[in-house]
C-alpha cells in the first residue's frame, strides 16, 4: 500500500509538471526586450518605466486608469528623471566637467536620484537639507557618497534656507553647479522629452486626461506641455493638490497667491509659489483638486489590497485625482497620473498604528484593510 502511495504521489507530479510546461515567449515580450536591449550603464535605465492598469479603480470608474511606474527607476522614484536632466544639462552649457561637484537643496528623492546619477558620471555631491528630516534620510544620502548638511529648517524668504545655502556653496567652488531643481527647466525638460512621449506611446495616443501633484513643477508641467501639443489639445490636464498647498486656490482663483498654511502627510508635492519649471505652462491647466490626507491614506492600503501595489503618499494621492477625474471625465475615458515612488521609505509612518492616531488617520482606514497596519 506503501508503495502503491509513492507511484500514485510521482505520477500525479509528473502529470502536474507536464501541465506546466514551459511556454515559448509572447511576441510582446520579446518586441519589449529588443526596444530596451542594453541600458548604456545607470543612466541609460532611467525612464521607460511601464504604465499599469489599475484594475479594481478601472472597473469601478468604467475607465482605463493608469499609472506610470515611477518606482521602478534605478534610484525608485520619478525624481531620477529630473536629476539626470539637470546634471546633462550642466554638462551641457559648460557648467560641469570631470570631477566637478553638483550641489543641490533636497529633503527627498531628488538627492537620491542625484546621488545615484553624479555616483555613475563620477561627480561629487554636496546636499543641504532641513535638520527635521530623519537621520534614516541622511545617512542613505551618504551611503550613496552624497556629503550632506543639515540645517535649520526656515522658510524659503530667508537667506538661511536650505536651498540658498547650497547656492552658496556652489559658487565658492570652481567646477561646480548648484542644479536648483525648483527653477532649473532641465526639470521641466525631462519630462517633455521623456515622460510626455512615453505616456504617448505606450496608450498610442488613446490618453484623455493627464493629471498628478507637483512640488517643483517639472513633472505636471512638462508632461502636460507635450501631451497637450501632441494631441493639438485634446488631452486635459488636471493638478491635484495636498493640503497646506496654494496651487489649488491659485487655479481656482484665476492666478491668486494666498498665503500658505497648513501642512500633509504627502512629501516632495505642495507648493507656495510658482515655480519656473511651472509658470511657463499654468495656461494649459484645465482644472485643479485639493486631495485630502484621509483619501490618500486609505488610497494606500487599497492600492496595497486591491493591486498589489505598495505605494508611497504622493503616489496615492495621485491615484485619487485619476479616479476623481475619471468620474468627471465619465466611462470610457482614459486618464494616466503617476506612480512616483514606492512606500519603502515611508513604512515606519503609513503602516504604523501610533502614527496614525496622532495623524488622526486611524478612522479613515476601512476596517478590512486594518489587517496591514502591522508596526506598533
Amino acid at each position: 500500500m506503501f508503495r502503491h502511495g509513492v507511484r500514485t504521489f510521482a505520477t500525479t507530479s509528473l502529470r502536474r509538471m507536464a501541465a506546466v510546461a514551459p511556454q515559448e515567449p509572447s511576441q510582446y515580450l520579446l518586441n519589449v526586450s529588443k526596444a530596451q536591449g542594453i541600458a548604456k550603464g545607470l543612466t541609460g535605465a532611467i525612464g521607460n518605466t511601464p504604465l499599469i492598469r489599475l484594475n479594481r479603480l478601472s472597473e469601478e470608474t468604467g475607465c482605463e486608469i493608469l499609472g506610470k511606474a515611477e518606482f521602478m527607476n534605478p534610484g525608485g522614484s520619478v525624481k531620477d528623471r529630473a536629476a539626470l536632466y539637470v546634471v546633462k544639462d550642466a554638462e551641457e552649457r559648460g557648467l560641469l566637467r570631470p570631477g566637478g561637484t553638483v550641489v543641490e537643496g533636497t529633503a527627498g528623492n531628488t538627492g537620491i536620484g542625484l546621488a545615484h546619477v553624479c555616483r555613475s558620471k563620477g561627480y561629487k555631491l554636496v546636499i543641504y537639507m532641513p535638520n527635521t528630516q530623519s537621520q534614516g534620510k541622511i545617512d542613505l544620502l551618504r551611503l550613496l557618497g552624497a556629503e550632506v548638511y543639515p540645517v535649520p529648517a526656515v522658510a524659503f524668504e530667508n537667506p538661511e534656507n536650505y536651498n540658498h545655502q547650497a547656492r552658496r556653496h556652489a559658487e565658492r567652488l570652481d567646477n561646480a553647479v548648484w542644479t536648483n531643481q525648483f527653477d532649473n527647466i532641465a526639470n521641466r525638460r525631462a519630462h517633455i522629452e521623456t515622460t510626455g512621449p512615453e505616456i504617448w506611446a505606450q496608450t498610442g495616443g488613446k490618453v484623455d486626461a493627464f493629471t498628478c501633484a507637483t512640488g517643483t513643477g517639472g513633472t505636471f508641467a512638462g508632461t502636460t506641455r507635450y501631451l497637450k501639443e501632441v494631441s493639438g489639445g485634446r488631452v486635459k490636464a488636471f493638478l491635484a493638490d495636498p493640503p497646506g498647498s496654494v496651487l489649488h486656490s491659485y487655479f481656482s482663483s484665476g492666478g491668486k497667491l494666498i498665503e500658505r498654511s497648513g501642512s500633509s502627510i504627502t512629501e516632495g508635492i505642495g507648493q507656495g509659489r510658482i515655480t519656473d519649471n511651472l509658470k511657463q505652462d499654468v495656461d494649459l491647466v484645465d482644472g485643479s483638486m485639493t486631495i485630502s490626507d484621509e483619501k490618500t491614506i486609505e488610497m494606500v492600503y487599497r492600492c496595497l489590497d486591491e493591486e498589489g501595489l505598495y505605494l508611497g503618499a504622493s503616489s496615492t494621492l495621485n491615484v485619487v485625482a485619476a479616479k476623481e477625474v475619471a468620474e468627471k471625465l465619465g466611462k470610457g475615458s482614459t486618464v494616466v497620473t503617476m506612480l512616483c515612488d514606492g512606500a519603502y521609505r515611508y513604512a515606519d509612518r503609513l503602516f504604523s498604528r501610533k502614527w496614525l492616531e496622532q495623524k488622526n488617520l486611524l478612522g479613515a482606514i476601512p476596517e478590512h484593510l486594518q489587517k496591514y497596519i502591522v508596526l506598533p
